[in-house]
């Protein structure tokens, strides 16, 4: 890996994203989501449900990863989707990173010493009503993984080049609810990272290499 490359997206980090959450004030007034591509009108209406999940990137001799887990095939929501690590915002989370490292936890077993975060990327609104704020992190390429079965089914990694080819980020839809709906997919390997962790990938572009 060039030695720069962890240096470079420290920089982006700094220059890009706040390394404060959204607040005070409604920070669902005009977030980030699927609607991007479907018009303003249909926004899901609040009150919106809060929710973190952590962007884990991952130092290896080949570049940058980027882990991503697969969800549970019993669980009710969202079951055998590809997802970051993360959940709903608890009461006692004092912000939505420590949510994002609480759930990460939780999750993939990934101990909050070993990921340094970076800053916020837009929160972003789901079609079901969950608005995501989403946490970059840089995690130890050391630390260990261990996918709580309850959970989670498996954990992968993904290069941040390949996630950050255009050419092999494309837009689907689908009806859902009574309408079409459009969203991102990025197909790697036998994996189909689509909807909103699609999207937040491709904010992260956005945001980071503007």
């Amino acid at each position: 890996m060039r030695p720069d490359a962890v240096a470079d997206l420290v920089a982006r980090a700094a220059r890009y994203l706040d390394t404060a959450p959204p607040g005070p004030g409604d920070p669902t007034a005009n977030p980030r989501g699927d609607h991007d591509l479907d018009g303003i009108d249909v926004v899901p209406p609040g009150p919106h449900r809060p929710a973190a999940v952590l962007v884990p990137v991952v130092p290896r001799p080949d570049g940058l990863g980027v882990v991503f887990t697969v969800r549970s095939a019993h669980l009710r929501d969202h079951s055998g989707q590809i997802a970051f690590p993360g959940g709903k915002i608890d009461p006692a989370d004092a912000t939505p990173a420590a949510a994002a490292l609480r759930e990460a936890h939780e999750e993939i077993g990934l101990e909050a010493r070993a990921i340094r975060t970076l800053g916020y990327l837009d929160p972003y609104l789901s079609a079901t009503g969950f608005l995501v704020i989403p946490v970059l992190g840089l995690v130890d390429p050391d630390a260990p993984l261990r996918p709580n079965p309850a959970e989670v089914a498996a954990t992968f990694e993904a290069p941040l080049a390949h996630l950050l080819d255009r050419s092999l980020r494309r837009i689907e839809s689908a009806d859902w609810r009574g309408r079409t709906r459009r969203y991102y997919v990025i197909p790697y390997g036998a994996h189909r990272i689509w909807g909103v962790t699609a999207g937040i990938v491709n904010n992260l572009h956005e945001r980071l290499y503007p």
